[in-house]
């Protein structure tokens, strides 16, 4: 008995590593005749395990997805991937799976082996999460799965949208993807009133069923719509914007600089250009300086005025003459 329940546990196993085995391939690797291997697979599915099998050259079996879920086996990499997967999910983002997750994160370690448990441990209590508990509202769960299936269903969805400064309008949708960030959610759809594609910040959509009627896809704006999505809250959405030269890796700017306040482009090993957006030129040299790398505005060359009233106004505070045009920079100190 205990022999065929681990061969049920292995053959459990093989099938759900998402392929379709041949019954003589299954016989194989678990070292019984194919008449055993079709006992167990009807063992399994007594047991609730969805196992569809087909007949002929091309036949054999895989694991379906049936009525209700079925316990998994996963090996000792996926258990540690799901433990932290759950406390990233128990940590907020997204409104309504917390509960849930830390439910799940409790049953998860309760059957961990010691060995995992030690491991899952180490990286809870010596990790520290570099988030902000009230950084912004999270986005509600049934929000974010409503619109994963109307992308996937290609129904057109009606809801509210608030923008930033507080105005509520309403839109109709085709939605095609949702992007996601650490903190933020994202639907990118066509909005068939502005007839263009738009970018939703998801936690400002209140969703106004019914769904429907079904639309044939579009083409989408960008075939990188993650790049798409982070030039549109960084720099579409300001009045102000600007591309400048930076002289450092756009590797080491990457640290600085989020998806969500600019992209990036590589010049070479030392520099690349940064596109980025803000409310008002003022702002945005103040946001450049920041940044604390030697830049070079490449436009609006207009940025340069509004730089040079920064470096008079700092030499005024130090008591310093106002520059001449066309000064020695030995005498006149640039910022």
């Amino acid at each position: 008995m205990l022999e065929t329940s681990a061969r049920l546990l292995k053959l459990l196993s093989l099938l759900q590593a998402h392929r379709e085995w041949s019954g003589g391939e299954l016989a194989e690797r678990l070292g019984v005749t194919p008449r055993t291997v079709r006992r167990d697979v009807d063992r399994l599915r007594g047991l609730g395990y969805p196992v569809h099998s087909a007949t002929g050259t091309t036949g054999g079996y895989r694991l379906g997805a049936g009525a209700e879920l079925p316990p998994l086996l996963l090996d000792d990499e996926e258990a540690v991937a799901v433990a932290l997967g759950l406390q990233g999910a128990a940590a907020g983002g997204v409104q309504g799976i917390e509960e849930s997750s830390a439910r799940a994160l409790a049953k998860l370690e309760q059957v961990l082996p010691h060995r995992l448990r030690r491991r899952v441990g180490a990286l809870t209590a010596y990790t520290v999460p570099l988030t902000r508990p009230h950084s912004g509202p999270a986005v509600d769960s049934t929000t974010i799965t409503e619109l994963a299936h109307a992308c996937r269903d290609h129904e057109v969805v009606r809801f509210e949208y608030r923008t930033h400064g507080g105005e509520v309008s309403r839109r109709v949708v085709e939605p095609h993807r949702l992007v996601s960030t650490h903190r933020r959610w994202y639907l990118v759809g066509w909005d068939r009133d502005r007839a263009d594609w738009r970018t939703f910040r998801a936690d400002r959509v209140a969703l106004r069923p019914p769904h429907g009627p079904r639309f044939p896809p579009r083409t989408p704006p960008a075939e990188d719509l993650a790049a798409w999505v982070s030039e549109g809250v960084s720099t579409r959405a300001f009045a102000t914007q600007a591309t400048v030269l930076l002289h450092a890796p756009a590797e080491r700017v990457a640290e600085r600089v989020p998806l969500t306040s600019g992209t990036l482009e590589a010049v070479d090993a030392g520099s690349c250009l940064l596109r980025t957006g803000a409310h008002s030129p003022e702002v945005m040299v103040i946001h450049l300086m920041f940044l604390g790398f030697d830049f070079e505005v490449r436009e609006p060359v207009e940025l340069n005025d509004h730089i040079r009233a920064f470096r008079d106004r700092l030499s005024r505070s130090l008591g310093e003459a106002e520059p001449v045009p066309g000064g020695s920079p030995d005498t006149h100190p640039l910022l």
